[in-house]
């Protein structure tokens, strides 16, 4: 029994993982599905089509995380979406031309693509075409090649600026800036209950919520240049204390030569005072050879007389 309701809770904790954090391959479902309907819609050729699904990719790429924090009822998040909604409908303004764009802005499903019900986020898109596995069009050439090349991250304007001479849509086109913004702000996240004191993303966090993750590339570059300065500062202080220890070392050993010379000069001193009674000692048994050979000659002389 423990071990299935074990199972049953791994099983829902994955689920839970799998919900929160949409995959690669889901992000680009479905910027697919709803470039095709915008596609169909608005009667896109093929070179805005290729280029309304690198926008609508980098717009929900960046918005997948965001999400769960605007659901905890994080005010800078839900801010931060409107952001990046800001500047996926600035990058349209610039592939539409401006028929393309009037419709698209009447349309909430592709205007503003995102919603929240029941505790859950989810996009308009498929209130109105229910078949989600239904295409118009094939995929994009760049379908699984794109990875946000085109982004803000790599581009201070917009990348799509200028690639088309056809008249743009020229009037108000920011949500944030519109005085309806509160209006369409009650209609995605009017069921999310906003934490008081949290207009403030929380100190110490990785931003990595940025608009269009410029910001955050940013942050990465800068982590990596404090990562090589900290391991250079790490080598510089690794070489100057085998330094310190080498000048340590060098100071022991001159300390400690004086005495090393001491001994030295004794055992030398003991040395010559050795081969000094060595020599003497050799001296007085020569001697003492010397007396009794002519004792025994003495002796030798006196019998023969």
């Amino acid at each position: 029994m423990k071990r299935i309701i074990f199972i049953f809770l791994a099983a829902m904790m994955s689920t839970a993982v799998c919900s929160a954090a949409m995959s690669n391959s889901k992000v680009r479902k479905e910027t697919r599905f709803l470039t095709d309907k915008m596609a169909y819609e608005l009667n896109l050729n093929t070179e805005q089509y290729n280029d309304v699904y690198e926008i609508n990719y980098d717009f929900i790429s960046g918005i997948r995380y965001l999400m769960d924090d605007v659901l905890r009822g994080e005010e800078w998040a839900l801010n931060r979406y409107y952001d990046y909604l800001d500047v996926r409908n600035d990058d349209l303004r610039w592939v539409l031309n401006n028929r393309q764009y009037g419709r698209f802005m009447q349309a909430a499903y592709f205007y503003r693509p995102v919603y929240v019900s029941g505790g859950r986020w989810s996009f308009r898109v498929y209130i109105t075409y229910t078949n989600h596995n239904h295409f118009y069009f094939p995929r994009p050439y760049h379908y699984r090649t794109y990875c946000g090349g085109h982004c803000r991250t790599h581009y201070h304007n917009s990348y799509y600026r200028g690639r088309y001479h056809h008249p743009h849509y020229t009037g108000s086109w920011s949500i944030r800036n519109e005085k309806s913004y509160h209006t369409s702000r009650r209609s995605d996240f009017g069921s999310v209950n906003i934490r008081p004191n949290s207009h403030k993303r929380p100190a110490g966090r990785d931003d990595v919520y940025t608009t269009r993750r410029s910001n955050g590339s940013n942050n990465r570059i800068s982590t990596g240049t404090r990562n090589s300065s900290t391991r250079r500062s790490s080598v510089d202080s690794g070489r100057k204390s085998s330094k310190e220890k080498i000048e340590t070392t060098r100071t022991k050993n001159n300390d400690k030569s004086p005495s090393r010379s001491r001994v030295k000069t004794a055992s030398k001193e003991r040395r010559n005072a050795s081969g000094v009674r060595s020599s003497e000692s050799r001296r007085s048994s020569s001697s003492s050879t010397t007396r009794s050979s002519t004792g025994s000659s003495s002796s030798r002389s006196s019998e023969r007389r």
